[in-house]
């Protein structure tokens, strides 16, 4: 593969600015990567080549120009296909949206779009972000750049995928329980879940409006930090959103410096469940920073052990209201029933039946029966219930530490279809992700080594807008696992040449 494609999006700005390499030539280095590898890959659902390479064009035109241009211009980015976007389909990897072409821009394409960045495509996704390996998209899984038989994670997992394989320098995802997170964790990338509210989610179609987030994923801490400061700030579209400013990101993850600082080891996301290999990465870890000067201590946050069922009862109980306009008569596909009279309620039930996953169906019936007269309060205001107790633990953890520390994943990738079939062991795989979503607070996924050949990640949790502190401590580990390595982790993902990509076509 070219050497253009494996630098990071900061170095890749650098040469932009100082003219050592056009935007166009970037881009269409990373087209041709996907052209190569893609095929096995399946990271890509919708590849947007005209458009990026004439937005390139206009950035070197603009470069030579003398005009003064954003950090990140003529750095190209891929998109989750969750993201509406103008010129390209957005099917939230379900078929009742095959082919949709939005009328309107999300707010963070706009801000894509005025930082000047070339849009390489929309990448893959379990249906409408339902699921943690990616396996459930209608337009076949995602493969693990590492190992193509196994899963990139999810439900942001094509996201993730095109980082690690070097088809994208940078990606957008969402997270509602893990799905940027998770992702990075399995990928050996990083993956960032702002401070709820702090990244506009107009734009990206809802799963779970109180828990969903877009967020960078990157292959290092300061590139997500560089692309944070362009999609964040306040939306008037957006009735969450923050006012706050977004902050002085990218120089927290330049000058990080953890002398002093308490990180807080959480008890209940640790030990029990955990690999043994994933623990050992992350008792390496906390040595390391405790050798920077890092202070650590242990907290406990006990109702934590109930976040995964209040998680699985709030989530799905919004899923079934956000996804009640997908009805055939509104949005989407038509399906008409072959029999009976042609209602609107046969109509919708065709549509659904036919347009929806056996995933998306389960969270639905799920999330409609614990929303139904007689269960509202013994299920949804209960689950309501646990998530101010998982809020109070993270405040009291807070209380004695700076910033808090876990592993990102419980295990490394599972093989494909290992778990589909248990959707409890699959939903398990957010264990240690879904308390930061309940509580909407920030958190990072940085590489964190490998167990047995596969990645494993480390996960830094920070109070609700001290997004800053991630980018600090984040930088921090991954610049110490680096000099340990000797390099980047992901210089050690296995070449995937286009013999490899022919071979693998097929089985998507």
């Amino acid at each position: 593969m070219t050497e253009l494609i494996r630098n990071s999006a900061a170095r890749l700005a650098e040469l932009l600015a100082a003219k050592e390499v056009s935007s166009v030539e970037v881009t269409q280095a990373h087209l041709d990567r996907i052209a190569e590898v893609d095929g096995s890959v399946n990271a890509f659902l919708h590849v947007n080549t005209e458009e990026a390479l004439a937005v390139a064009a206009d950035v070197d035109k603009a470069r030579a120009a003398g005009e003064d241009l954003p950090v990140l211009a003529g750095v190209p980015i891929a998109i989750k296909d969750l993201i509406v976007t103008v010129g390209q389909p957005t099917t939230a990897g379900s078929k009742i949206l095959e082919g949709w072409m939005s009328p309107y821009d999300a707010t963070v394409i706009k801000k894509i779009r005025a930082a000047k960045m070339p849009m390489l495509g929309k990448t893959n996704l379990d249906e409408f972000a339902m699921g943690s390996s990616t396996e459930h998209s209608a337009y076949g899984p995602t493969r693990n750049p590492w190992d193509l038989d196994r899963i990139p994670g999810g439900s942001g997992g094509g996201s993730a995928a095109a980082v690690a394989a070097f088809e994208a320098p940078l990606a957008l995802g969402t997270d509602t329980g893990g799905s940027i997170r998770q992702p990075a964790s399995v990928t050996g990338s990083v993956g960032v879940k702002p401070t709820y509210g702090g990244v506009s989610r107009y734009g990206a179609i809802a799963m779970a409006s109180s828990l969903d987030q877009i967020g960078p994923v990157s292959r290092t801490v300061l590139d997500s930090a560089l692309l944070h400061e362009v999609i964040g700030g306040h939306d008037p579209h957006d009735s969450t959103s923050l006012t706050d400013p977004v902050g002085a990101l990218a120089e927290a993850a330049r000058n990080g410096d953890v002398r002093g600082l308490r990180i807080g080891v959480v008890r209940e996301l640790q030990g029990e469940g955990y690999d043994a290999g994933v623990q050992e990465r992350f008792d390496e870890s906390l040595e390391l920073l405790r050798g920077a000067g890092a202070e650590i201590v242990e907290v406990s946050c006990p109702n934590f052990r109930y976040a995964l069922g209040a998680y699985y009862l709030i989530m799905p109980s919004e899923a079934s209201s956000n996804l009640a306009k997908f009805d055939g008569v509104r949005y989407g596909q038509r399906v008409l029933p072959t029999d009976g009279p042609l209602t609107i309620e046969r109509v919708m039930g065709a549509t659904r039946a036919a347009g929806f996953g056996d995933e998306v169906k389960r969270r639905i019936i799920l999330g409609t029966y614990a929303l139904s007269a007689g269960y509202y309060d013994a299920y949804y205001g209960s689950a309501q219930k646990v998530r101010t107790l998982v809020q109070r633990d993270f405040d009291a953890a807070f209380a004695q530490a700076d910033v808090l520390i876990s592993p990102t994943a419980p295990t490394t990738a599972f093989k494909l279809g290992e778990k589909l079939d248990d959707p409890l062991a699959m939903y398990l795989n957010d264990v240690a992700t879904i308390p930061a979503n309940l509580a909407g607070v920030p958190g990072i996924s940085v590489p964190g080594g490998l167990a047995d050949g596969l990645p494993v990640g480390i996960q830094f949790l920070a109070p609700a807008r001290e997004d800053a502190r991630l980018y600090r401590v984040g930088h921090v580990l991954e610049s110490l696992l680096e000099e340990k390595w000797g390099g980047p982790l992901l210089a050690q993902v296995p070449d995937l040449s286009a013999s490899t990509a022919e071979t693998m076509s097929g089985a998507n």
